[in-house]
């Protein structure tokens, strides 16, 4: 009674719509990197845990107002500086100021793609960190992950989310 194509319609279907990305069937799944161990200068890591051929550096820090928010109090500011980014799409890592204990006061990415570039090769940049208690500030730390990947999630992207992801970054409190 049916002609032929109509029959094969709803089949036929079913078939387009799982090879068009809208099956739930992808087989995804998430993994984070364990975090590295924070320092003045590290080599930074990529979402493997593999070490890459760039560093980065806290040059130097202080406690000061930023020019622009002088009635806010003081901010951590800090210089950081990357040894062997790309200027254009190179790692970023968490910066945190930390108290004596090395307990996180603060944190903040720092991109190497928004550094400037020096003569030697190097970029370099600055950044100011709020942190409620600055007269606790003893240092600035970074966390040698990079920050820069894609964090979409199974959940989020079940075709293109998942797969590894760097650490969440450091809350306050967290013992860097």
């Amino acid at each position: 009674m049916f002609p032929a194509r109509i029959l094969a319609g709803p089949p036929l279907a079913l078939v387009l719509v799982a090879l068009s990305g809208c099956s739930s069937s992808w087989g995804c799944t998430d993994t984070t990197t364990e975090r590295g161990e924070a320092g003045v200068r590290v080599r930074v890591e990529d979402i493997s845990g593999r070490l890459l051929d760039v560093t980065a550096e806290i040059v130097d820090w202080r406690l000061e107002p930023h020019p622009q928010v002088p009635s806010e109090g003081d901010k951590v500011h800090f210089h950081y500086r990357f040894d062997g980014a790309s200027d254009r799409s190179g790692p970023a890592v968490d910066a945190c100021a930390v108290d004596k204990e090395r307990r996180a006061l603060g944190c903040q990415t720092v991109y190497s793609s928004r550094a400037w570039p020096e003569p030697d090769g190097a970029l370099t940049g600055d950044e100011y960190l709020t942190v409620e208690h600055p007269e606790q500030v003893s240092g600035v730390l970074l966390i040698p992950n990079d920050q820069s990947y894609d964090r979409r999630t199974c959940g989020q992207d079940v075709k293109d989310g998942g797969g590894p992801h760097p650490p969440e970054p450091a809350r306050v409190g967290d013992r860097l």
